[in-house]
């Protein structure tokens, strides 16, 4: 038997803060929760959950605020434009760009912007 990837969590300092990131991403949450302990958003079978700090401590049995870059979440765009289009909506909305739209050597669009917790996020067509 094999395992699956079934969720990918964040903690978040501030959860509407995060959450309405993730919503200008595309993400399709409820403004409701926003004042939630702990959220998931399903997508194609995966899972994106977040967490508060209080409720990492209850599972971790305590917390240390992490240093560095630590894990990347890259979601696929439709094509280039569909890429610089979202990366313009993301900045316009105040977030933090770590790299604008390039063309990677490896023959894909890139962008990297910042979550409000600091994560990396990558885009890419």
């Amino acid at each position: 038997m094999g395992i699956k990837l079934d969720m990918v969590g964040i903690v978040v300092q501030d959860m509407k803060k995060a959450l309405d990131f993730y919503r200008v991403l595309g993400f399709d949450i409820p403004e409701g929760a926003n004042e939630e302990p702990h959220v998931e958003v399903a997508q194609d079978g995966v899972r994106l959950a977040f967490d508060t700090i209080e409720v990492a401590k209850g599972v971790y049995g305590g917390w240390e605020a992490p240093v560095g870059h630590r894990i990347e979440l890259a979601f696929l765009c439709e094509n280039a434009e569909a890429l610089d289009a979202l990366y313009t909506k993301i900045i316009s909305h105040g977030y933090e760009s770590h790299r604008e739209p390039w063309d990677a050597f490896w023959g894909q669009r890139y962008a990297i912007v910042k979550d409000p917790d600091g994560n990396l996020i990558s885009l890419f067509a």
